[in-house]
C-alpha cells in the first residue's frame, strides 16, 4: 500500500523564466488585449486601469521586479529540495491544457495520461510577445523524455470507474499543438524537477473551455477519490501528489490568492467552496488545479506549508501573476 509523504503546489507562468527587465515583453501584449477577467467581469486595459485606481505603478518599478522575481526562484529552489529530501518513488501531477495537447476537436473535462513515455518539449509562438522567452523554463531545447507509470495510472482509472466520468490518453495527440505534455507540466518537470522525475501520472483538467469545466465541488471530489486510488496501490510505497498553476492572474487579485492560502493553512475547503465559480476565468482558472491536491492532503491530515506568496505585477493596471508555492507534509 502506497502513501502519500509530500504534496507540492506551484505556479507557473512566463515572469518566472523571463529577467524582471523584460516583463514589459507581456505588459505589451496586456495592453492590447481587449479582454482582462478581474473578478468575474471583462474589460479593456484603459477600463481596467479605471476599475482599480489608483493603480499599480509603485510595484512596477524594475526595483521591486527584481526583488520578486528572486522571491519566486528562491521558493521554488526550496520545494526542489524539500522534494529531493522526502525521495517519492512516483507523482501524480494535477495541472492544466491550454490548447497545447488537445484542440477544438475534442476538450475532455478531466483526463488520465498513461503513457509509458512522456515527452517535453519547447513550444515557440509566433504572434504572443513574452511568451518564447520563457520557453527555456518549461523543456530543454533538445526536447527529453520522461518516465510515465501506464500501471500506476491504470489502477488510478479503475478505481475512480463509476464516480469519474474520466478520459485517459496513452501518447500526445497527433494534432496537438505543442506536440509533447502541456507546459503546466513541463515547467515543474522541467525547473522544480530539473528533469529527473521519477516516474509520474499527469492528470489534465480542462479549466478554462466551456461547456465541461469541472466544478470546484467536482474538483474537491476527485481529490478525495485520488488520494483513495493512491493509498490502495501496492506498486510504490512513497507517492507525491504535486499542482501546476495559479494563483490569480493575467489580472493580480492578491485578496483572492490570500483567501485560498489561508483555505490551504487551515485546511478549510468551505472558504474555496463559497468562491464563484465566474471568477475562474483565464488564468485564474489554474487554482482549480491546486483544488484536488487540497482535498487529497487534507484527507491525509496533512498541513499546508506556505513558502512564499509573490504578487508579480506587470502592469499598472494590475496585470501580472500571483505566485503561490508551498507544500504539504
Amino acid at each position: 500500500m502506497a502513501d502519500i509523504v509530500l504534496g507540492i503546489g506551484a505556479a507557473h507562468g512566463p515572469l518566472l523564466s523571463t529577467p524582471p527587465e523584460q516583463w514589459d515583453l507581456r505588459a505589451k501584449a496586456d495592453r492590447e488585449n481587449k479582454s482582462h477577467w478581474f473578478r468575474g467581469k471583462a474589460y479593456d486595459f484603459e477600463a481596467l486601469l479605471k476599475a482599480r485606481a489608483p493603480g499599480f505603478a509603485d510595484q512596477v518599478a524594475i526595483e521591486v521586479r527584481r526583488e520578486r522575481h528572486a522571491r519566486c526562484r528562491a521558493a521554488i529552489d526550496v520545494l526542489t529540495a524539500k522534494f529531493r529530501a522526502v525521495e517519492p518513488e512516483a507523482i501524480v501531477i494535477l495541472g492544466n491544457d491550454q490548447r497545447e495537447f488537445f484542440t477544438a476537436e475534442l476538450t475532455p473535462s478531466i483526463t488520465v495520461y498513461r503513457g509509458k513515455e512522456i515527452l517535453n518539449v519547447q513550444h515557440m509562438h509566433e504572434t504572443s510577445p513574452g511568451l518564447n522567452i520563457a520557453e527555456p523554463g518549461n523543456a530543454p531545447e533538445q526536447g527529453i523524455t520522461y518516465p510515465g507509470s501506464p500501471e500506476f495510472a491504470d489502477h488510478i482509472l479503475q478505481s475512480l470507474n463509476g464516480t469519474f466520468d474520466l478520459a485517459q490518453s496513452d501518447t500526445t495527440p497527433q494534432n496537438s499543438i505543442r506536440h509533447g505534455i502541456p507546459h503546466a507540466f513541463g515547467f515543474l518537470y522541467h525547473t522544480l524537477l530539473h528533469g529527473a522525475p521519477p516516474p509520474s501520472v499527469p492528470v489534465i483538467l480542462n479549466v478554462h473551455f466551456a461547456h465541461n469545466v469541472p466544478k470546484t465541488a467536482r474538483i474537491l471530489e476527485l481529490g478525495r477519490a485520488l488520494q483513495k486510488a493512491i493509498k490502495s496501490y501496492t506498486g510504490y510505497k512513497r507517492v507525491a501528489m504535486m499542482a501546476s498553476g495559479g494563483l490569480s492572474h493575467f489580472v493580480v487579485d492578491e485578496a483572492l490568492d490570500q483567501k485560498v492560502v489561508r483555505a490551504m493553512e487551515t485546511g478549510d475547503e468551505s472558504a474555496l467552496l463559497e468562491i464563484p465559480e465566474n471568477v475562474f476565468k483565464v488564468g485564474t482558472a489554474e487554482i482549480k488545479n491546486w483544488f484536488a491536491v487540497i482535498s487529497a492532503m487534507n484527507a491525509e491530515g496533512r498541513k499546508y506549508h506556505s513558502v512564499d506568496y509573490v504578487p508579480c505585477y506587470r502592469s499598472e493596471a494590475g496585470t501580472g501573476n500571483g505566485m503561490g508555492f508551498g507544500y504539504w507534509e
